[in-house]
């Protein structure tokens, strides 16, 4: 029988372990990771990680759930702000002051997602599952502006930042992000006018 103590450190290792390969599959990418990696920055035992996740595909879904429990909290804090104007505005003020993450490795949703995008396992279909849930929130956001158009303008928004994080990590230059963060918070005032 396990106690709760118990049963409460082994979910607190499951997700330091989801967190930590979330994080390394970020920098280095699912096919150069190992589970020593993983391992190694959740600081925990190689043979731990197996008793958690059997297999390297298990622990990508972990990664995915992680960005997705991410993802929930930045729209939770971002839901805070009054109008969608300012949310959405909220929102690419995160994305700036990501700049220096996204120069280094990319969007970690993205990266993920353009990697998992070249398989068809399913794993494919969980990635673009996180980015959906952000399209869907974007448009729910325009629509609340009375954007008739808000399914389009919230691929075009998520589609600036994707193109943009791409940019700043090819050329390894934040202020890319910087000056395009400036250039959608003008657009998303310029809808409302």
């Amino acid at each position: 029988m396990t106690n709760s103590s118990d049963a409460t450190a082994q979910a607190g290792k499951r997700e330091r372990l989801a967190a930590a390969a979330a994080r390394v599959f970020h920098e280095q990418g699912v096919e150069k990771t190992t589970i020593a990696d993983i391992a190694r920055s959740a600081e925990v035992p190689v043979g731990n990680v197996y008793y958690y996740f059997k297999t390297k595909d298990q622990l990508v879904e972990a990664a995915i759930s992680a960005q997705r429990r991410g993802l929930r909290d930045l729209i939770a804090r971002l839901e805070q702000h009054e109008a969608p104007q300012d949310r959405l505005k909220a929102l690419v003020r995160t994305w700036v002051d990501q700049r220096d993450v996204a120069a280094q490795f990319g969007c970690p949703t993205g990266t993920l997602a353009a990697e998992l995008g070249k398989r068809a396992d399913g794993l494919d279909r969980e990635a673009a599952a996180a980015l959906r849930e952000l399209i869907d929130w974007v448009e729910r956001q325009f629509a609340g502006m009375r954007s008739g158009d808000a399914d389009e303008l919230a691929v075009a928004l998520i589609a600036a930042y994707q193109g943009i994080s791409l940019l700043t990590n090819t050329f390894h230059e934040p202020e890319l992000m910087v000056a395009e963060g400036r250039r959608l918070e003008r657009w998303i005032d310029s809808l409302v006018s």
